[in-house]
C-alpha cells in the first residue's frame, strides 16, 4: 500500500462510504452503526446467509438501510460445491459469487467494506476486519500465534492471562493482513485451574464461549467503530511496510486506545 491515509476526507469531499457485511447476531455492525459518527455513513448491510439466523434484515430495519442476503450455502448447494477455499475450484466458486457484493459496492460507491462477523472467505479487496485476538503477537516463526475461528480457546489453552481484539485488513490469508488496531487487555476469567479445564474439553470450550462474549464488549465495540472513524477522518494509513500509521506514524504492533 502506498503512503499516507488510507481516506482522505478533504480531498474526497465527502464522508467515507461503507458497505456492513455480517451472517449472524450482527452486533458488531450494529455497534459501528450506534456510533452515529459525523464522519462515516453505512451506505448497506449485506449478509452471506439469507435465513432467520441472520438478523441483517432487523438491523436494516431499525437504521433505514438497504438490505441484501444471497445465501452462500444455497449458491454452492444449486452449483453442487463444496464449500472450500482449499482447491482451485473452490477459490473460482468463491469469486464468482462475491461478484454480486462487488456490483452493490460499484453501485454504492462504496470505499471500505467493514466486516462485523462475516464468516465468508471474502475475495474482495478494502475490508476491514476485527478479530478476538492480539494479532500483534507472533511466534518464532514471525507468524501470528492467535488465528482463525478459535482463537480465544487457542489462546486460553496455551495459558493466556490477557486476550485482545483486533482489527486489520483481510487478504487472501487467513487473518494475516495488515494489522491496524488493538484493544486493551481483558482479563481471562477461569472457574477452575487450567489442568482441570483440559481434561473437560466440554468445560473448557464454555469457558472460551465465555470469555470470548465479555472480550466482544471489551475489545470487539471498542476498535471496529474506532477504527473505521479513524479511517474515515483520514488518520490511519497503511505504509510500503504494511505498518499502520496513525497521524503519519507507524505503529509496528497496531494503534492502542491509549495512542488516540
Amino acid at each position: 500500500m502506498a503512503n499516507g491515509p488510507l481516506f482522505d476526507p478533504k480531498a474526497a469531499g465527502r464522508k467515507l462510504r461503507v458497505a456492513a457485511f455480517m451472517s449472524g447476531s450482527g452486533t458488531n455492525i450494529t455497534t459501528l452503526l450506534e456510533l452515529n459518527s459525523p464522519d462515516f455513513e453505512v451506505a448497506f448491510i449485506f449478509s452471506d446467509t439469507a435465513t432467520d439466523k441472520c438478523r441483517g434484515l432487523d438491523i436494516a430495519r431499525r437504521f433505514d438501510l438497504p438490505y441484501f442476503a444471497y445465501d452462500t450455502r444455497r449458491f454452492h448447494e444449486v452449483r453442487g460445491l463444496k464449500r472450500t477455499v482449499r482447491t482451485q475450484e473452490g477459490m473460482s466458486a468463491r469469486r464468482a459469487y462475491d461478484q454480486v457484493a462487488a456490483k452493490l459496492i460499484q453501485a454504492f460507491e462504496v470505499d471500505f467494506i467493514a466486516l462485523g462477523g462475516y464468516m465468508s472467505f471474502l475475495t474482495l479487496t478494502g475490508a476491514v476486519n476485527v478479530h478476538p485476538a492480539d494479532l500483534s503477537l507472533v511466534g518464532e516463526d514471525g507468524s501470528r500465534t492467535f488465528v482463525g475461528d478459535d482463537a480465544v480457546y487457542d489462546a486460553i489453552l496455551a495459558g493466556q492471562s490477557e486476550i485482545r481484539s483486533s482489527t486489520l485488513f483481510t487478504d487472501l490469508g487467513v487473518d494475516s493482513g495488515p494489522l491496524l488496531m488493538v484493544s486493551d487487555a481483558l482479563t481471562v476469567e477461569l472457574p477452575a485451574p487450567l489442568a482441570e479445564l483440559k481434561a473437560d474439553p466440554e468445560r473448557l470450550r464454555q469457558v472460551a464461549d465465555d470469555n470470548q462474549e465479555r472480550l466482544k464488549r471489551a475489545g470487539d465495540w471498542v476498535v471496529f467503530p474506532k477504527t473505521i472513524e479513524l479511517i474515515a477522518q483520514g488518520r490511519l494509513g497503511v505504509n510500503s511496510d504494511n505498518l499502520v500509521t496513525l497521524d503519519g506514524v507507524p505503529h509496528p504492533a497496531g494503534v492502542r486506545p491509549s495512542d488516540l
